[in-house]
């Protein structure tokens, strides 16, 4: 339709077609405005957990980051609930304009897929992937009257002893639940699971022997550790830790390739402009090479992994084909 043809038209129907041509190059308009400037207003970070977790803890530090680095508020929500799938439906179901992100984690982004088959949004398709915060190691731990001083003889005591060995988790389809069940998928070591409401109650049963086993974050048990109160047999990334120099890996210990690592990391609803996604990860990245952060992740147990987000979009779908079998075939459940 030509120039011409346009002011031909009733003043009403041009002022009409007006309006429709602005609304349909608003959306369009809008983002790339908002790619240019962002952020001009506040940001929202959802923790999908209870204040105080590992998960709370570095959602607010790399919160306060972007605050320092971009002047606008950064501003935490905790949805908790149902393993974090109540604040991860929240932000699955918000704009998709980089002013909701989330802060997520191994039992949010790779776990809950395969323990709650009827979750209300798509894990993969739900998402964009920000940024790779942390991976955090787990570290296998025994009460000091097993008589086991590696991996290798928990293993073989526990077969020559199928009743002897229970193990304690933070709850059914906790990290610590799933890396000691994919632990017993690999070794074929009879242990019995006792969920707890949180690993504070589960790691001091362990120091009190009421358990004999648990695979868990370093920073909850360090201080037993360190007391002699526990005894560490190995621990569950691909290298060892600075923080337990001497005890070897899983893998080290006779199972190539294990490796059973808490990791967190920045998420935002799916469709979020890809220049937005990109400004958000070159701060992150760099905030997480800055002495104050750098301190509070090793507090916190914690390693750095600075990546692209194709890397972490990667990690999210391996990991949620690593944990599969080990749900299904340890038959584990939540509560």
């Amino acid at each position: 339709m030509t120039l011409q043809r346009f002011s031909n038209l009733p003043r009403l129907r041009w002022v009409s077609l007006l309006a429709c041509l602005s609304a349909c190059a608003a959306p369009g308009l809008a983002q790339a405005q908002g790619a240019a400037d962002y952020p001009n207003r506040p940001i929202r970070m959802v923790i999908p957990f209870t204040p105080g977790g590992s998960t709370d803890i570095l959602g607010r530090t790399i919160a306060q980051q972007l605050h320092q680095a971009f002047g606008q508020s950064v501003v935490v929500e905790n949805v908790p609930g149902a393993g974090g799938s109540i604040g991860a439906d929240r932000v699955a179901k918000s704009p998709a304009d980089g002013y909701t992100l989330m802060m997520g984690h191994i039992g949010t982004l790779a776990v809950t897929p395969s323990l709650y088959p009827k979750l209300p949004y798509d894990p993969i398709n739900a998402f964009d992937a920000v940024a790779w915060v942390a991976r955090v190691p787990n570290v296998l731990v025994v009460h000091p009257s097993v008589p086991a001083k590696s991996l290798q003889e928990l293993v073989a005591y526990a077969k020559a002893n199928p009743t002897a060995l229970t193990y304690g988790s933070g709850g059914n389809g906790s990290a610590a639940h799933l890396a000691t069940e994919y632990l017993k998928l690999q070794s074929g070591a009879p242990m019995q699971h006792v969920p707890y409401k949180g690993t504070a109650p589960a790691v001091n049963d362990l120091v009190a022997g009421h358990i004999k086993v648990m695979f868990t974050g370093i920073p909850a048990v360090i201080a037993q550790l360190r007391a002699g109160q526990l005894r560490a047999l190995a621990v569950s990334s691909p290298e060892r830790v600075k923080m337990l120099a001497d005890v070897p890996t899983v893998a080290e210990s006779g199972y190539p390739g294990f490796e059973a690592d808490q990791w967190y990391g920045v998420v935002a609803p799916a469709g979020t402009p890809k220049d937005i996604i990109a400004k958000l990860n070159k701060q992150i990245n760099a905030s997480l090479n800055s002495p104050e952060l750098l301190n509070r992740l090793s507090s916190e147990g914690a390693q750095p992994t600075p990546n692209p987000p194709e890397v972490f979009a990667k990690l999210i779908k391996s990991e949620i084909e690593r944990w599969r079998p080990v749900i299904q075939k340890g038959g584990v459940k939540v509560d």
